[in-house]
């Protein structure tokens, strides 16, 4: 009888808990929607985690209109840069992200610096 009851209190509690993080409507972090949105090749240029990246508030100017269309020119979208995936021919990965955190606008490289 004990054992019933410790069952069902245990399932009422289970779905209570998960009841509370469904309410919640938890997104994803930036950091995982831009990672998800990358080729497997892309990925595996990640060695650490993809919260290993610095995320920043940036314009569409002319340059990054070239790459994702003159009608985005001055919205502002977050970049996720993954840190470590530069080459000798590029730069860190970027992932552009819509400031609603849902809808990945492009990706693309960092201009490689010569010094």
């Amino acid at each position: 009888m004990k054992n019933h009851i410790l069952i069902s209190l245990l399932a009422c509690l289970s779905m209570f808990i998960s009841g509370c993080n469904f309410l919640q409507g938890d997104k994803l972090p930036i950091e995982m929607v831009a990672f998800n949105s990358l080729t497997k090749e892309e990925k595996d240029k990640i060695l650490v985690s993809p919260k290993d990246s610095s995320v920043k508030k940036v314009t569409v100017n002319d340059e990054l209109s070239e790459q994702f269309g003159n009608n985005l020119i001055g919205k502002r979208l977050y970049a996720v840069i993954f840190n470590g995936t530069e080459t000798d021919s590029v730069g860190k990965l970027i992932v552009y992200v819509d400031l609603n955190k849902e809808t990945v606008v492009g990706k693309g490289y960092e201009k490689k610096t010569n010094n």
